[in-house]
């Protein structure tokens, strides 16, 4: 199959900022991504040729960046738009089985829906999570590691549990807080829903600035209950290329690919495949 057939929206709003290097990233892999305004769904002050409907997509994305300046709290903003303008139909595109992403401020989005972690059935709901200020106090913007759990997200499964990934973090408020705290962590660990852990650059337990927020359990991010939603606190498309990571000079070449395409690739197969 043509994978340029498989349509990517990349959710925006004022503030997002990194839904070009997100498009960058899937394009060389394939795909047809786009950058949608949350304006063009929900059919709000746009032209007609600039309408967008969330069914013409098969995979979405809510990108980094700071939606909404970051004000009451990191995500907030952005969810309460979006519940508002595509609730309904945000919900109808969950239980259809498509993936759903969202990367750092995406996640925070995701949790702000009431998605992530999530209850059976793919409906919006209040949160019973929040990605809280980092325990250092500020923002954090460094290279950092996380490691496959080895859960229920389909795309990844035929890895190995513990396949690490080097992805860069920048957030002010990525500490995962949970409602039910240490059992309910323990609840999404048994169910496979820890989708990434924190870890030291030789595998070990994460201490900072390697968990670089102070996340319980080094939980760097989750799935839903059904394993199609899913976020993650660092950068995988700031990880595509070679030439983005912190030491491309010491190989003496900048060329090739980075731990982001062998994150986006089995995303986009798997999404390919249910096309």
């Amino acid at each position: 199959m043509d994978r340029s057939a498989l349509r990517v929206a990349l959710l925006s709003i004022e503030g997002t900022n990194c839904d070009d290097e997100l498009r960058v990233a899937l394009a060389a892999l394939g795909a047809r991504p786009e950058v949608v305004h949350l304006k063009q769904l929900e059919g709000r002050d746009v032209g007609p040729t600039e309408r967008r409907r969330l069914s013409d997509y098969q995979l979405l994305f809510v990108p980094g960046g700071f939606s909404a300046g970051d004000y009451v709290r990191a995500g907030a903003i952005f969810a309460a738009r979006i519940r508002s303008a595509i609730g309904p139909d945000l919900e109808q595109f969950v239980r259809s089985g498509n993936l759903v992403g969202g990367l750092c401020n995406g996640f925070q989005v995701l949790t702000e829906l009431g998605l992530l972690p999530g209850r059976p059935g793919g409906r919006l709901a209040p949160p019973e999570a929040a990605l809280m200020t980092n325990d250092s106090g500020h923002y954090e913007c460094r290279p950092t590691f996380v490691a496959w759990d080895g859960g229920g997200f389909a795309p990844f499964r035929s890895l190995t549990k513990g396949t690490r990934f080097l992805f860069p973090s920048g957030h002010a408020e990525g500490k995962l807080v949970l409602a039910g705290a240490d059992a309910r962590r323990r609840e999404l660990e048994s169910a496979g829903q820890v989708l990434f852990r924190w870890v030291a650059p030789d595998g070990g337990p994460a201490r900072y600035p390697w968990n670089p927020n102070g996340s319980e359990g080094d939980v760097a991010g989750l799935t839903n209950p059904e394993g199609n939603v899913f976020g993650l606190m660092p950068h995988p498309e700031r990880a595509f290329f070679r030439a983005q990571l912190p030491d491309w000079t010491r190989g003496g070449f900048a060329s090739g690919a980075a731990d982001g395409e062998r994150f986006f690739e089995p995303i986009l197969a798997y999404a390919e495949r249910h096309l």
